[in-house]
């Protein structure tokens, strides 16, 4: 999928590499902000940050910069800060870390090596009532976040239709991240999909299949009608079917699906976590990379299931 400018500057901050993205705040570690994100209120780091980081990628005055809270990051001596920036429609939004003297900055992450880097991210994957395949007490976990209007979900539904027959022993969750601001029924075939996982779990894979198989033909216009043919397609009661997909209780279901993957700095579709490890795109390679890492790492009798639950 072809990248979106912003992003395309803000990765080499972030080191992620962006398919689809959804412009979110992050999260911030620390509860005591330094300062106020008002531009009028901003902190002498603060703008100068800004200037500094106009300069280094180029952001000129069609470029809005937002520069976040300053908060205590965890390496001593550093504030972390969010940076956002907006060209047009485009956004996104990296995380920074600037010296307490004002004097460096940081791009990437900050990782305490005497922890499990992964640790954390698993214990904020909630696991139950999602779609799913593979053995409940799989060792190895691939959480995919996706959105059905997603182009590079469409490809890496390819790729997973072909790989995990490979592994039996691995379980493969589903996750809605519909992105709203560039997807305009998205969010219909989400709550679609979970009306038929709560109708017929093992149906919802029929209508999943059929969404990405058939992306080409759905449009905002035909998306309710789509949904519900499909639905019919595949065996679901149709009449249960739409009056749930008018329900708030599937939009709700969505919607915490989505605020997880805010919740853990999930800004691009699809994004894949194999045991908490993140990937994003549809890179086969790479992913069964990760796979066989996980069941290459994993001792036969002794070692736990991940955190995630």
């Amino acid at each position: 999928m072809k990248r979106l400018l912003v992003v395309m500057l803000l990765t080499t901050a972030a080191a992620d590499v962006a398919a689809q993205t959804r412009p979110t705040a992050s999260p911030s570690k620390s509860p005591k902000p330094q300062a106020a994100a008002d531009p009028s209120a901003a902190t002498p780091i603060q703008k100068k940050l800004e200037t500094f980081l106009r300069k280094l990628y180029a952001w000129g005055p069609s470029f809005r910069v937002k520069i976040g809270v300053l908060r205590d990051a965890p390496a001593p001596g550093f504030y972390e800060v969010p940076v956002e920036v907006t060209m047009g429609e485009q956004s996104d939004t990296a995380i920074f870390y600037v010296s307490k003297d004002g004097r460096y900055f940081l791009r990437g992450d900050i990782q305490d090596m005497s922890t499990d880097p992964l640790a954390a991210v698993r214990s904020q994957i909630h696991l139950a009532d999602c779609p799913s395949k593979g053995p409940a007490n799989a060792r190895v976990v691939v959480v995919e976040y996706a959105d059905f209007q997603c182009p590079t979900c469409g490809q890496l539904h390819k790729v997973l239709s072909e790989i995990e027959p490979q592994y039996p022993q691995v379980r493969f969750v589903y996750k809605d991240f519909p992105l709203t601001h560039i997807h305009p029924w998205a969010m219909t075939a989400a709550i679609a999909g979970r009306c038929a996982y709560r109708q017929n779990p093992e149906v919802f894979w029929k209508l999943h299949d059929s969404i990405y198989d058939k992306q080409d033909v759905i449009s905002a216009e035909n998306a309710w009608q789509k949904m519900l043919d499909f639905a019919g397609q595949a065996g679901l009661d149709t009449a249960a079917f739409r009056a749930c997909m008018a329900s708030p209780e599937a939009t709700q279901a969505v919607q915490q699906s989505v605020k997880e993957a805010q919740t853990l700095k999930i800004a691009n579709t699809p994004t894949i976590l194999v045991n908490g490890r993140r990937m994003i795109g549809a890179d086969r390679s790479l992913l069964e990379q990760y796979i066989q890492y996980e069941l290459g790492s994993l001792a036969p009798a002794s070692t736990a299931r991940p955190e995630q639950h």
